[in-house]
C-alpha cells in the first residue's frame, strides 16, 4: 500500500512508462512514471508498526482529566495497542467548539484499520457512558434591529 501522486493503493505493476495501483475499492489507476519518480512516495507497509492518529474533541464544560483517563483506559484494554512506543493522549488544541485531544497509539500494520475503526467506536460509546460530550461545531448568531423589521423580513422570505 503506497501513496503517490495523491493516489493511495496497492502496487499492481510497474512498467517502463506507467505504474498501476489498485485502489481499496477495486479500481485500477494508471500513473505515469514521470509522476511516480518525480513525486514523494509514502509506503504504508514497509515498517512493521504504524501509529494511529485520532483527534477526539470534548466539550469545554467536560472534565478534561477524566476524559484523558477514560481514553488511556480504552487504550490499555486493547491487546493490539503496543506498549512501546507508549500510547499518547495529550491536549492538542483549544478549538472553536471543543478541547481537542490527540490520541496516538502504535499498532502492527496488519492491525491498523480494524483497530482504528473499532477504537473510534469504543471512544464514542465510552465517552457517552461517562457523560463526556463530543461537541459538533456551532455558531451563535446575534441579530440586532427592530423586531417589526425582522418580522417583515421573515414574512417576505
Amino acid at each position: 500500500m503506497v501513496e503517490v501522486a495523491d493516489v493511495t493503493g496497492t502496487v499492481e505493476s510497474i512498467g517502463v512508462l506507467t505504474t498501476n495501483l489498485k485502489l481499496p475499492d477495486g479500481k485500477l489507476v494508471i500513473i505515469p512514471n514521470t509522476k511516480v519518480f518525480g513525486d514523494k512516495l509514502i509506503n504504508f507497509v514497509s515498517t512493521p508498526n504504524r501509529r494511529i492518529d485520532l483527534v477526539v474533541g470534548i466539550g469545554y464544560g467536560d472534565d478534561l482529566l477524566k476524559a484523558k483517563k477514560v481514553l488511556k483506559k480504552i487504550l490499555a484494554e486493547d491487546s493490539r495497542i503496543l506498549a512501546t512506543p507508549e500510547p499518547m493522549v495529550q491536549v492538542l488544541e483549544l478549538a472553536d467548539s471543543s478541547v481537542n485531544l490527540a490520541v496516538r497509539p502504535w499498532v502492527r500494520n496488519s492491525d491498523f484499520w480494524d483497530t482504528r475503526c473499532e477504537f473510534t467506536e469504543k471512544i464514542k460509546l465510552r465517552l457517552d457512558a461517562e457523560g463526556i460530550s463530543i461537541p459538533f461545531p456551532q455558531r451563535d448568531i446575534h441579530l440586532f434591529g427592530e423586531s417589526a423589521g425582522l418580522a417583515d423580513v421573515g414574512a417576505k422570505g
